[in-house]
């Protein structure tokens, strides 16, 4: 099981972005609706919390937020106490201790990108934070201009729509996929997942 703890940055200066945070992930939570055990919500202050069950969606959502730049990212990857709550805030397990462990060392200025992950293996842990935090670099880093096609290039997309679609040729397509290192954080991502899985190998507890 996975627990995603999301805090704010400087929300005493920026305002505080939860409601519309919840509200921006609504299609992306029909979307993924069978991996969410507890949806969004807030917990206490500018942060939020979610707990799911894939870790293709753990990673999806973190980077997600990562995108933004609003955010320091927890994922605290691990058992649960069964029966859950009716809400994040009435749950609890070895993966919230987690959450909270990792976004609060994502808060710190020691970390190069603010998402780090907690887990039940802490070797593994480590090697899953080091990964997502590459990819979520290349996110943080991407331009406008690559986030247009990455937006639009789905598995069942082909270059070719993406460029009739922006109106630019199939040649600026490919330059800004290369840019945007769409390639390489597809093939990092199922990487990052199966560490995201061994690092929290035990799962539920009773």
């Amino acid at each position: 099981m996975f627990v995603v703890t999301a805090d704010q940055h400087a929300s005493k200066k920026r305002g505080d972005r939860v409601d519309q945070l919840i509200a921006d992930l609504r299609g992306w939570g029909d979307e993924h609706a069978p991996d969410i055990a507890l949806p969004v919500e807030r917990t206490v202050g500018d942060e939020v919390q979610i707990v799911l069950t894939a870790s293709e969606t753990v990673l999806d959502l973190a980077l997600r937020l990562c995108r933004t730049q609003d955010w320091a990212v927890g994922i605290g990857a691990g058992a649960v106490h069964d029966p859950l709550g009716a809400s994040s805030r009435a749950s609890s397990g070895p993966a919230f201790v987690h959450a909270r462990a990792a976004v609060e060392r994502a808060r710190g200025r020691g970390e190069p990108v603010p998402l780090v992950v907690a887990g039940d293996d802490p070797d593994a842990a480590e090697d899953a934070t080091a990964v997502v935090q590459l990819l979520a670099a290349v996110v943080r880093r991407r331009s406008a201009a690559g986030w247009e096609v990455a937006d639009l290039l789905g598995p069942d997309t082909r270059q070719k729509d993406v460029a009739a679609t922006l109106r630019i040729s199939e040649q600026a397509v490919s330059q800004r996929v290369r840019s945007a290192m769409l390639d390489e954080e597809r093939r990092a991502r199922p990487v990052a997942a199966a560490l995201l899985r061994r690092a929290g190998a035990k799962g539920v507890q009773g």
